[in-house]
């Protein structure tokens, strides 16, 4: 579905220019739920950046079902299926909850079907539904309403980058639950979370592990993650990758 072929990625100044990813080839296949993962400043983040369109490669191309997507926007990417979602969820004064589900499903779906997305993500419909999405809601609440406008728009590829950021330990164990009932449904189609926290890694199908802009393991999980907790830097694939929530709970 998702192809990547030698991309590579470079920020430069006036004074230097520096690659943070390096001729990377990628592929992601329908139905999977994939993780990447590795050190911070590896390169994780730009790559899902360059999946979602939000900045574009110095070489390379990416596919996605078979249509080469490498210079389409943003916008584009998610007509063709593409939902993204950020590590800060983005605040929006005067939407409700209720407006911001009907705009991701792209249909004018009724007041009980917004409110069953809410419920997939654990949120009490009543309590949210007529909510604005502002500061009066916490990260947590940001990062699941975000989730279940994504199953709203029910695409192809979901694109998590580092979901587990900044929520407390009761919202990342019901973030866990939400990824789980998402692999689980194989109608959502396929999944890709930017993650290093071990509960998330533990139900992957594949684990792609990239460092210094290089992917460095990429295997099925049974076999890449007792690699990456067998090694004295991973005790705790939490621990060197920089993680709080949910690390060996």
């Amino acid at each position: 579905m998702l192809e990547l072929r030698d991309i590579s990625f470079e920020v430069s100044d006036e004074h230097e220019s520096k690659e943070i990813i390096r001729n990377i080839n990628l592929n992601i296949d329908d139905g999977k739920f994939v993780v990447i993962t590795g050190p911070n400043g590896g390169g994780k983040s730009t790559l899902a950046k360059l999946i979602a369109g939000i900045i574009k490669p110095t070489s390379g191309r990416i596919y996605f079902k078979g249509s080469d997507i490498t210079d389409m926007s943003v916008t584009e990417r998610a007509r063709r299926g593409i939902a993204y979602a950020f590590q800060q969820p983005v605040r929006f004064k005067g939407i409700t909850v209720q407006d911001l589900i009907r705009l991701a499903s792209g249909n004018k779906i009724s007041l009980a079907g917004a409110c069953e997305y809410l419920s997939e993500v654990g949120l009490c419909a009543k309590d949210y539904i007529d909510r604005e999405v502002n500061a009066s809601l916490s990260g947590g609440e940001l990062k699941r309403i975000e989730i279940a406008t994504i199953l709203a728009r029910g695409c192809e590829l979901s694109v998590f980058d580092e979901p587990e950021a900044g929520i407390d330990l009761w919202s990342f164990q019901n973030l866990i639950q939400v990824f789980e009932r998402m692999r689980e449904e194989n109608n959502l189609g396929s999944i890709l979370v930017i993650s290093h926290q071990e509960r998330i890694l533990n139900i992957a199908d594949e684990i792609i592990v990239v460092s210094d802009g290089n992917i460095i393991k990429q295997g099925g999980r049974e076999n890449i993650l007792p690699e990456l907790l067998g090694t004295d830097s991973a005790v705790g694939v939490c621990g060197m990758y920089g993680g709080e929530a949910g690390c060996n709970d």
